[in-house]
Formats: structure tokens, sequence, C-alpha cells
């Protein structure tokens, strides 16, 4: 029987099979949830729309695979870089047992600044992303006193992969 359910999602210019999003998927496999990478691939190559592709788009397409799965159980949402923007304001809409967000934009141009239910929250942010300031993450975790983990890496936190699971397992261990 499943614990519930984990919704992956990429960042821009990535994929459904990304370092961070497969190990993220394999830690939840383990553990007992069920496991969906939605494909936002065709919505990024949409570069008339944003400079990062058809954001509404991929929100829209994740609050409906959310609110699809929220049916059968607790849904999670997960999500690096532009995922974890979706995946914070998508939990704004469908029900959310917990997000876990890596390096989240705070802001993404005409759309709402970030926000997020009142779910327990797990960020993971490097010191040195080159696209979205340490301090401003670390402003929004603590206006939520969300656990907030914070790496000597980049944007892409490359160097922390197997981290960034062993905090995501972190926390579907509290769930």
């Amino acid at each position: 029987m499943s614990r519930g359910h984990c919704i992956l999602s990429h960042g821009f210019e990535s994929g459904p099979d990304a370092i961070k999003v497969t190990a993220l998927a394999d830690v939840a496999q383990r553990l007992g949830w069920t496991v969906q990478r939605p494909d936002y691939t065709d919505l990024d190559a949409r570069h008339g729309i944003s400079s990062v592709g058809d954001v509404p788009a991929r929100l829209q397409r994740l609050i409906d695979l959310a609110t699809v799965a929220a049916v059968d159980g607790p849904v999670v949402l997960a999500g690096s870089s532009l995922g974890s923007y979706i995946s914070a304001i998508a939990s704004l809409q469908v029900p959310t047992r917990a997000l876990f967000l890596m390096v989240p934009p705070t802001a993404m141009g005409p759309m709402p600044a970030l926000d997020a239910a009142k779910v327990p929250i797990s960020v993971v942010h490097a010191w040195h992303d080159e696209l979205i300031p340490a301090a401003q993450v670390v402003a929004w975790a603590q206006a939520r006193s969300a656990r907030l983990l914070l790496l000597d890496d980049s944007h892409r936190l490359g160097a922390h992969v197997d981290t960034c699971a062993r905090a995501f397992e972190e926390l579907l261990r509290t769930l």
C-alpha cells in the first residue's frame, strides 16, 4: 500500500529524467510513495510566452495532475527551480501534504510572487546561486518557518544531489 503520491517537477531546460528529480524519485519509491514526473519540455520550448516558457500552462498542468492524485491520498509536491515555483503555487490550489523546494525563485516575472500553502516545507538552496539570491530565499523560508538547508553550490546544486535526496527523505519520513 502506498503512503501517498509525490509529483516531482523538473526545472526549466531540464526534463523528467534529470539527475535531481531522479534521485528524489528513487527515495520516494524506496519509502513506499508512488511517483510522477511530469514532462514540461513542450511548454518550456514556448519562448514567445516568456524567457522561461509558458509558466501558466506549466502551473495548470501540475494543478490538473495534483487534483487527480489527491483523490487517492496525500500528495507531496517537489521541484527544482521553476519546478519548485509551480509546486509552491499549486499547493495553494490543491490539497498538498508537504512541499520540497530546491532553489525556488521568489519572483517569476508577471506571475505571482512565490507563496505556498501552510504545510510542512523543506527548502534547499545554494549560497552561490547565480540566478536566485540566497538572501531572498532565506527571508521567504523564515517567514514560513520552513526547514532550510543552504549549500556551498550553484543554482544547479550539481555537487549536492545526494544531499538533496537525503533532505527529501527526511521530509518524507516526517509525514
